[in-house]
């Protein structure tokens, strides 16, 4: 599993044409509201290197989104391991960013659909969890959408933002594996 489609969008390997477009998103102060900063350049290549070898790796990970119809660079969504510590993990998470001309068109959640088709059917997960800042509304409305489910009580201060930021406070969203039918 490197590569599938769902009706508008292909989740796929990324590629060098990738990277100018996804430096751009990541330079965007909009679109990285709810995280500690924009990503420089560098980061922005780090990035791209890190989770293009991971999905090339395992056939899973953060995959480039590209609108179909028009086969331009809208974001990323995927599967990723988070490498921090908390009470809940270790865990398999699903997320989503994506260049803010996308927003509002059901991208986010549409992807994210497909990438839940892989952990639980390919994958054979049991559970897919999502997180983010208390301030990011509009990914926590996609984790509804796609039916995740909160716990207030499960809520935490991420571990790699410093005390006092006001993105430390995260919500916790979970999907179990849906039911085989009889």
């Amino acid at each position: 599993m490197t590569e599938f489609c769902t009706p508008r969008l292909l989740l796929r390997h990324w590629r060098e044409e990738d990277r100018e477009p996804w430096a751009a998103l990541g330079a965007d102060a909009e679109v990285m509201r709810h995280f500690p900063a924009p990503l420089s350049r560098a980061e922005s290549d780090a990035f791209v290197d890190r989770v293009g070898g991971e999905l090339e790796e395992r056939g899973w990970g953060l995959w480039a989104v590209e609108e179909l119809a028009t086969g331009r660079f809208l974001g990323f969504t995927g599967l990723n391991v988070p490498r921090f510590e908390a009470r809940f993990l270790p865990a398999t998470e699903i997320g989503w960013r994506f260049r803010r001309d996308a927003w509002g068109r059901g991208y986010a959640s549409e992807a994210a659909r497909g990438a839940l088709t892989v952990a639980f059917d390919d994958l054979g997960l049991d559970e897919v969890v999502s997180f983010t800042a208390t301030t990011n509304t509009r990914s926590e409305a996609v984790m509804r959408r796609i039916g995740m489910t909160r716990d207030p009580a499960e809520d935490f201060d991420h571990p790699e933002l410093k005390v006092g930021s006001p993105l430390r406070r995260h919500v916790l969203y979970r999907l179990r594996r849906p039911a085989a039918p009889l």
